[in-house]
């Protein structure tokens, strides 16, 4: 994760310093500089050892969460003051006055990110929301009129099971799905980290979801252990082993396939793709195959980890009335109703309507990296209406 973007995490932890002592320091003897220099010494090696990792994340994951930890409360803010104190500098040699309101604003700046910082960690990841919606069709069969579909996504079990504060919100998430009450629950993928063993500890929890007509998952990208450093032997082995332990708990797994739920005569389909993303992320959908056999009249609730092929190939391949999504966690920080993903992708929250077709991606109960702030996490209530 660190050597992807290593230059970028290297100029965050160096080049704030290096201002501060162009500025502030070298009036000072040299053992207080070499003083001050010690704690970005320490996080520029705490940078290097994590990016000589092979994996994506190390094995001890707990150690990524502190390295992001500090570059929160101490290594953001540090850079922001002092890029605003630049940016101060300039303006007041550009308009020849003495003081620096960067300085101010940078300090204001600081405070700010501390409060981002601290209830992102501490307080968001724990805030949860179950949001109801209806989605209204004159293909939807008259005995499935109010039928309540219990969607969740992005669980990240590793994360929400590996770090003690944020265990018992996990319960609460599996607790609140369960008294929800829903026909049928599903699951739109990233149910680990980077491997299957990241499931082990959540398992007998996780296997307590209940829903009359079962529980159906599809995989994201992080369910294919592309994220590990390994030959194609081991990854088509973690790959098997995740389909089999989510299917240990009872969940019926979709892999560009469909089953049909029935009603007397009447029945919907519940489809399910592999993850079909852009870019980086695994593109293994396969629509013809996922639809195989499923009649032109039918009502199909499209189940896709990756919104981005919503538009790419649901739409323009299928007539699925309603698919589901999530993987990009709402952005994961929203200010005043705007979210940095909004730039990356269209489709990043909420609900979305090409006609009568429907696109709904939830902000997920959890995430790789343990920060939320105005995202909270988000359990979908989809009841469906005969129009």
């Amino acid at each position: 994760m660190i050597a992807k973007s290593f230059l970028l995490f290297l100029a965050l932890v160096v080049l704030p310093q290096l201002y501060f002592d162009w500025r502030y320091l070298w009036k000072k003897v040299w053992w207080k500089r070499v003083l001050l220099w010690l704690p970005t010494v320490a996080m520029l090696v705490y940078t290097i050892i994590l990016a000589l990792e092979r994996d994506f994340m190390p094995e001890n994951q707990n150690s990524l969460f502190l390295y992001l930890f500090l570059l929160f409360i101490w290594t953001i803010p540090k850079a922001g003051y002092a890029l605003c104190s630049w940016l101060g500098r300039c303006v007041a040699l550009w308009r020849k006055r003495h003081i620096n309101y960067g300085n101010l604003v940078g300090l204001f700046l600081v405070l700010f990110l501390w409060v981002v910082a601290f209830y992102g960690i501490f307080w968001g990841t724990r805030q949860l929301e179950v949001r109801e919606i209806e989605y209204a069709s004159s293909d939807l069969p008259e005995s499935f009129d109010g039928y309540r579909i219990v969607q969740f996504s992005d669980a990240h079990v590793s994360t929400l099971q590996g770090l003690t504060y944020l265990r018992p919100y996990f319960e609460k998430v599996i607790q609140t799905i369960n008294e929800l009450q829903g026909d049928i629950v599903v699951f739109t993928g990233d149910l680990q980290n980077t491997q299957p063993q990241d499931l082990y500890p959540a398992m007998d929890l996780l296997s307590t979801i209940q829903a009359k007509d079962g529980v159906y998952t599809v995989l994201g990208n992080h369910d294919y252990a592309a994220y590990l450093d390994c030959d194609k032997v081991e990854e088509v082995a973690n790959l098997r082993e995740t389909c089999s332990l989510e299917q240990q708990l009872g969940w019926t797994l979709l892999k560009n396939s469909h089953q049909t739920i029935k009603k007397g005569k009447e029945s919907i389909v519940i489809a399910g793709m592999e993850n079909d993303g852009e870019g980086r992320f695994p593109q293994l959908g396969d629509i013809q195959k996922t639809l195989k056999g499923v009649g032109e009249d039918a009502f199909i609730v499209m189940l896709e980890h990756d919104p981005t092929s919503w538009q790419r190939k649901i739409l323009p391949e299928s007539r699925a009335q309603l698919t589901l999504s999530g993987h990009t966690h709402g952005g994961q920080f929203k200010l005043f109703g705007w979210s940095p993903v909004s730039l990356v992708t269209h489709e990043c929250l909420g609900r979305y309507d090409e006609g009568d077709r429907t696109l709904y991606v939830t902000a997920g109960v959890g995430a790789l990296i343990p920060f939320r702030f105005g995202v909270p996490g988000e359990i979908v209530v989809i009841t469906l209406k005969r129009k």
